[in-house]
């Protein structure tokens, strides 16, 4: 074959959008703080200072596992991954009750529920704007599967290539 004969295959590189940038960068930062709070707790647990030592390294653990979630779904918004916005979305939602539980509180629990809940707040936005939505090549409810829409599926397409 020459190389007239041979199509070049040039890979698209699609631009994140600056919004998805910044909800990735806050997403991972929720994902962080409950890795930092669950080895906090495991060390108060191992340690013997919390009161029950099995509630603590079973809390810890928790919290641990549970920061998956959103650190996935941070690597996943990056990467321009359409499957990571559910579950950036669901740690958001997660994290308004638990910002307004820490509101409730009468301590230093306070300034944390501000920050939790304003940070909830601003990446839930973030991911349901339009630029982000349609970065991530998805398309509201009612519209048809068009393969050729957006940045995302030109990054898709130029992947089965």
């Amino acid at each position: 074959m020459t190389s007239e004969q041979t199509p070049e295959t040039v890979p698209t590189v699609v631009e994140r959008p600056r919004r998805l940038t910044y909800a990735a960068v806050l997403v991972a930062l929720e994902g962080l703080a409950l890795v930092v709070a669950g080895v906090w707790m495991l060390v108060l647990g191992i340690a013997g200072e919390a009161g029950d030592r099995q509630q603590a390294v079973t809390g810890g653990v928790t919290l641990v596992v549970l920061a998956l979630l959103p650190l996935l779904a941070a690597r996943g918004l990056l990467a321009l991954r359409s499957w990571s916005r559910g579950p950036a979305v669901i740690t958001q939602i997660m994290a308004l009750p638990v910002a307004y539980n820490l509101l409730q509180a009468d301590s230093v629990a306070v300034p944390a529920g501000i920050v939790l809940g304003v940070v909830a707040i601003a990446a839930l936005v973030l991911l349901i704007h339009r630029e982000t939505t349609r970065a991530l090549g998805i398309r509201g409810p009612g519209r048809g599967r068009d393969e050729d829409e957006g940045p995302a599926a030109d990054q898709r397409a130029a992947r089965r290539k």
